[in-house]
């Protein structure tokens, strides 16, 4: 009996793989994978919906999401690894990147606006915060801090995810606007220094500087904003949406894919980009509906960022903070990119600028998120 077995083992996996295959769709069979690399922020929740809602549904594309704590890792890792298809990442560093070597494209907005400054306790008592957040605005109030701060006691400090961040330029215009200066070392002459903090670190950082009484504060995207204010370790000072005032909202993460992923795999990256303006309208509609919407919204991102809290992530679409409307790449976004490519290159944040009309590509457009 067991010389009868064997042979028949040895012909029954091959028979079972055939039978699968001969079941499959031709979609299924011909389904390409398409990994995309973001970043655990409030920024990226529409693709982390589309990852949960729509993977399942997907006839060209077989959707990967790979989230990683920051910019300069998201770099590295698109840059180096072949399976890293597209990446969502902050618009100076696509800049950057683009000019060092043009060997992708810009094929959609994943959200606009979203990042704010938060203070800490000890900064806080040289600014006098209104309690109402809809009401705190980038007015001269953290400025007036700052200064009254390093006049007793040296440079304050503000963290930020990377130089060639979004957020960097929101702060720089933040400070130009009320008359002040920043730098990245010791020494500079400059009213404000800056760190570069990982986005999950910053809360770490903000009890760090508390416990030490230093004053300090972190400019990040949402929903670190708010876990820090619904904690109580911080104060949300202001929002970029009020600091870089734009037409339907500043682009600040963009998402790009490389030339041979767009020449080899358009369909299934096309199916990835249209499923994420779907979820983007999906967020849009459960942040209006609130109840079991919004907390199926919730409970998609904490599958993958279980450190972004409920009332933080709730806290982070109140007010219109942040918006996954409007996504595609036309003249509105490229008009914004040019706008933070001015001021990034004002700061000395990149050192050349770019062709945005050669990084750009609208064809992967949709009607879905348009208003």
């Amino acid at each position: 009996m067991k010389h009868r077995i064997a042979p028949l083992r040895r012909w029954l996996g091959p028979i079972l793989l055939w039978l699968a295959a001969a079941h499959a769709t031709p979609a299924m069979a011909q389904r390409q994978r398409i990994e995309l690399v973001g970043i655990p922020l409030a920024d990226h929740y529409a693709a982390i919906v589309a990852y949960e809602k729509y993977r399942g549904q997907m006839q060209h594309a077989d959707f990967r999401l790979k989230i990683l704590s920051g910019p300069d890792l998201v770099r590295a890792y698109f840059l180096s690894e072949p399976e890293a298809d597209a990446a969502m990442t902050v618009a100076p560093m696509v800049m950057d990147m683009f000019a060092k070597k043009p060997d992708f494209r810009w094929v959609s907005l994943v959200h606009r606006d979203g990042n704010a400054l938060v203070i800490n306790e000890a900064l806080g008592r040289y600014v006098q915060m209104p309690p109402d957040k809809a009401a705190r605005m980038p007015d001269a109030r953290v400025a007036d801090g700052l200064r009254a701060w390093k006049r007793g006691n040296g440079q304050p400090i503000i963290a930020v995810p990377s130089p060639l961040s979004t957020h960097a330029t929101v702060l720089y215009k933040y400070l130009k606007d009320n008359h002040m200066t920043l730098g990245l070392r010791h020494g500079d002459p400059v009213d404000v220094l800056l760190r570069i903090v990982k986005p999950p670190a910053s809360t770490a950082f903000l009890k760090q500087e508390t416990a030490r009484n230093q004053p300090a504060a972190f400019e990040q995207s949402l929903p670190w904003p708010e876990i820090a204010e619904t904690s109580g370790f911080g104060h949300v000072a202001w929002y970029s949406k009020d600091v870089m005032k734009y037409p339907k909202g500043h682009v600040e993460c963009v998402l790009i894919a490389k030339n041979s992923v767009i020449a080899d795999k358009r369909d299934a990256l096309q199916e990835v980009i249209t499923a994420i303006h779907r979820a983007g309208l999906d967020i849009e509609i459960a942040r209006k509906q609130g109840g079991k919407a919004l907390d199926d919204i919730v409970t998609m991102v904490q599958r993958h960022i279980p450190a972004h809290t409920r009332d933080a992530i709730i806290a982070s679409m109140e007010l219109s903070k942040i918006n996954y409307l409007n996504l595609n790449v036309d003249l509105n976004s490229k008009e914004s990119f040019r706008q933070i490519m001015d001021l990034a290159y004002e700061a000395g944040f990149i050192h050349s600028k770019i062709d945005i009309n050669a990084l750009a590509d609208d064809s992967f457009s949709t009607e879905i998120t348009k208003q």
